[in-house]
């Protein structure tokens, strides 16, 4: 087992939020200067992990207006799948935050209708000792 980091080395990292990034796509989209194909291309993989794991959001889609975007979660870190993995409920999100191994999760904003996606908030969590770890190095 990976020995966790020492409290002072840590990861503290604050949530970084895309919202103005979002905002000036969808503008640059409705000037013209970007084409809804460019913006509209989900991958197959995030348009069913949005279908079945996805948490609705009461964001209309900034593009076709006919459905309420969802959001969708991805965690990478050590001891995961290589492609991350996506949790199904805040329970199991909260879970990951929490592991010993520091995790960098990802909130993507998609709509299931045309396929708008935009990376919502990014943040680090985890790289914590647990009770267990921190009692078994004093002894």
């Amino acid at each position: 087992m990976a020995r966790p980091l020492p409290k002072s080395e840590r990861i503290r990292s604050g949530v970084v939020e895309y919202g103005l990034v979002r905002h000036r796509l969808v503008e640059s989209l409705r000037k013209g200067k970007v084409r809804r194909d460019e913006v509209c291309d989900a991958h197959p993989e995030l348009l069913r992990a949005a279908s079945n794991l996805g948490q609705p959001t009461d964001r209309p889609c900034p593009v076709c207006d006919a459905a309420a975007t969802v959001e969708v979660t991805y965690v990478f870190g050590s001891k995961l799948p290589s492609g991350g993995t996506c949790p199904s409920s805040k329970a199991e999100l909260a879970r990951l935050e929490r592991r010993e191994e520091p995790v960098v999760c990802y909130a993507v904003e998609a709509c299931t209708g045309c396929g708008f996606h935009h990376l919502a908030r990014k943040w680090q969590a985890g790289g914590r000792a647990t009770r267990r770890a921190a009692k078994q190095r004093a002894q």
